[in-house]
């Protein structure tokens, strides 16, 4: 199975992308292919509505690096979403992502399985980005194979000790590669 991990993320070497880089591991370990693919330093512009993609096969009028990430996408049998939660929700990196993943619309994703990966200094702050997760998942008709929200990542690295990360391996180990 292809996963990409789309880390939202703009902190290099941070909390989430230990996180992303724990659940590659299992997945990895599981016989499934794994990409990650780190937003951070990516020009990837908002998304303008403008339906171009809707009579252009899927190709979006703009010309920047989610044309790459698009590409990525269309070959992809589970995406996983990645986010430290910046005032409440997931970061713009990874919403304008998500907000370009418009372009496939009308064709259609290659992929209907989906995980989600959150970590932030606080906990009670993932609301929004679970409800927000779950509205596209059951619009789109994915299907989630797990949630993994780490609150008290106060410090660069606190991920590296925190006995939540163990559940992020394990669920990135509990992907089958023959179930895509």
């Amino acid at each position: 199975m292809k996963i990409t991990i789309l880390n939202g993320s703009p902190r290099r070497g941070g909390n989430t992308e230990i996180m992303a880089n724990e659940f590659a591991r299992g997945s990895q370990e599981a016989g499934n292919e794994v990409q990650i693919i780190n937003l951070a330093g990516k020009k990837i512009a908002g998304c303008l509505g403008c339906h171009y993609c809707f009579s252009h096969n899927g190709e979006c009028v703009q010309k920047d690096d989610m044309a790459e990430i698009l590409e990525v996408l269309d070959e992809t049998d589970l995406v996983v979403f990645a986010s430290p939660i910046y005032w409440f929700d997931i970061t713009g990196q990874l919403k304008c992502t998500i907000d370009r993943m418009y372009a496939r619309g009308k064709i259609g994703f290659n992929f209907n399985k989906t995980a989600l990966l959150l970590d932030s200094g606080a906990s009670g702050v993932y609301n929004a980005a679970l409800a927000q997760y779950k509205a596209m998942c059951s619009y789109l008709n994915w299907q989630s194979v797990g949630e993994v929200c780490i609150p008290a990542m106060i410090e660069k690295g606190s991920m590296k000790t925190a006995p939540k990360l163990q559940e992020v391996y394990n669920l990135g180990k509990s992907i089958n590669p023959e179930n895509n």
